[in-house]
């Protein structure tokens, strides 16, 4: 099923379907206003994560360096990223986006997260441009809850 910019996706969770709707609102600077707005709402990484190796977090597929952190506890998920939020709003925004429905539920919400969530979100943000990477920072999320979900099994 394809959808387009101007219909509700029936797989995102609720508060991505309103994000969307509100960036559906919006004319192209009030967008650009917005998605500076979200960057900043990312979550500072925790100081644990700066001094580790990031072989492992780091999402090769982005042309902007990004490191994502999974942390699970009591059943729950909680997604931190490392990301220059000055020179990369659109990255830090789409994150903020994306872990605000995430973090803190279940790694079944991570995984129920649509495939093409990337393109829904940048379209109907009116960027669509960055899309491999947004995909590859998706898949990593997933990656994680699905590994997660396999060794409680």
């Amino acid at each position: 099923m394809t959808t387009d910019a101007t219909t509700p996706h029936p797989a995102l969770p609720p508060s991505l379907d309103r994000v969307l709707k509100y960036f559906r609102s919006l004319g192209r600077e009030e967008k650009m206003q917005a998605l500076v707005s979200y960057a900043k709402k990312l979550e500072p990484l925790p100081p644990r994560y700066v001094a580790i190796d990031r072989t492992n977090f780091t999402v090769p597929e982005c042309q902007t360096r990004v490191d994502i952190f999974p942390e699970y506890k009591d059943g729950k998920l909680h997604f931190y990223a490392d990301v220059n939020v000055r020179q990369s709003p659109t990255i830090a925004a789409f994150l903020a986006i994306l872990f605000s429905a995430v973090n803190d539920q279940p790694p079944s919400t991570t995984l129920a997260i649509p495939n093409d969530v990337a393109r829904i979100m940048m379209d109907n943000i009116g960027l669509g441009a960055r899309e491999v990477g947004l995909n590859a920072m998706v898949e990593r999320l997933k990656r994680y809850a699905a590994n997660l979900a396999a060794a409680q099994q």
